[in-house]
């Protein structure tokens, strides 16, 4: 296969192209498919084991790696443009009290993480040269899940974000360049700063980024609590709005390829992303990745309740890329056929935007 004989220079070069043409600030440009929620799928692998587990699905990065595998490898063959690295409930801390690891051990796990992925997607172009399918070149990509502080906090603070309150700021950006610098020493194309519950954290993250990371390619996602507020209370068009100013201020808005929600029930959706591009030109709105929940509501004593009320995330993806969604996709109960059928939602845009 042609693919596997391109030297890694000149894949990293296509791919650099492809990324400046694909997530432009100028204009439209084609719409991408993200993958799903990923404890969510993995549990068709390894069952009712996800939930409630400290680690969530991280632990399986050490104990059950060909869930891991399979579970990205079931995104990609259902449509997945972009698949997640498994590392977003990834810590030292976590790893030390849970899996009796020690720092280096931990971040070496971090590592193998992503060659989980890594290995995935080779397996899937492997597939598709197979099967004599054509794939866009340097696709898929693979982004480097970084949550919130909260979650290694195992108290649900990733949803209040009140920790921001209590926790200095760089001991917050201390403890999530450990997880950048294991992924990008791995290697991956992008960084997801997901589920940020708080402007504080998003924007010392980016200034973070722009100072020591200058070449780095990455998307911010806000957790909001309604159709107007981020989960600790600020203002979701504010924060996204001065998020952009900070990247303007830094000559940085091309490294962002969006800024959006995910973790947010699919009715808050449109309302948050009309509040920042609703009544702004084409050439104008802020390039945008969304990936909500599938609906569901979750009871303590019942689990998750009202799927057969949820309307499919597929559905909203006409209304979300007039609004300037350039990467859509789910999180937390969106397994891979919902991925698969967001996919066609978006090659059918993509056909009426000319870009298929």
């Amino acid at each position: 296969c042609q693919l596997k004989k391109k030297t890694k220079e000149l894949k990293i070069t296509t791919e650099e192209k492809l990324r400046t043409i694909l997530f432009s600030n100028m204009g439209p440009t084609r719409i991408l498919t993200k993958d799903g929620g990923f404890g969510t799928q993995m549990t068709v692998h390894v069952g009712n084991a996800v939930d409630g587990d400290p680690l969530w699905s991280a632990r399986f990065n050490a104990t059950n790696p060909a869930a891991v595998i399979n579970t990205h490898l079931d995104f990609l063959q259902n449509g997945a443009d972009i698949i997640l690295t498994n590392t977003y409930q990834s810590s030292v801390e976590g790893y030390v009290d849970y899996l009796e690891l020690d720092e280096e051990q931990s971040v070496e796990l971090m590592k193998k993480t992503v060659k989980l992925a890594q290995i995935a997607k080779d397996k899937y172009l492997a597939e598709c040269c197979e099967a004599k399918l054509k794939v866009p070149e340097g696709f898929p990509l693979i982004l480097a899940s970084i949550g919130p502080y909260g979650a290694h906090l195992h108290d649900g603070s990733e949803y209040t974000g009140e920790y921001v309150d209590d926790v200095p700021i760089n001991k917050i950006t201390d403890w999530h360049r450990i997880r950048i610098d294991a992924c990008l020493a791995a290697g991956v194309d992008a960084l997801a700063i997901e589920t940020i519950p708080c402007q504080a954290e998003a924007e010392a993250l980016v200034e973070m980024l722009c100072d020591d990371y200058p070449e780095v390619k990455f998307w911010v996602s806000y957790q909001c609590q309604d159709e107007n507020t981020l989960a600790h209370g600020e203002s979701f068009v504010e924060a996204a709005r001065s998020l952009w100013e900070l990247l303007r201020e830094r000559n940085a808005q091309a490294r962002c390829l969006a800024i959006g929600v995910n973790c947010v029930h699919p009715k808050f959706v449109t309302p948050l992303l009309k509040s920042l591009n609703g009544n702004t030109p084409d050439a104008e709105k802020i390039p945008l990745v969304v990936y909500p929940n599938s609906g569901e509501v979750y009871d303590v004593a019942k689990g998750w309740q009202g799927r057969e009320h949820c309307v499919p995330l597929a559905n909203y993806v006409p209304e979300w890329s007039k609004l300037g969604a350039k990467i859509i996709g789910g999180c937390c109960r969106t397994y891979a056929r919902d991925v698969r059928l967001i996919a066609e939602s978006v090659a059918s845009q993509n056909k009426l935007n000319r870009f298929i």
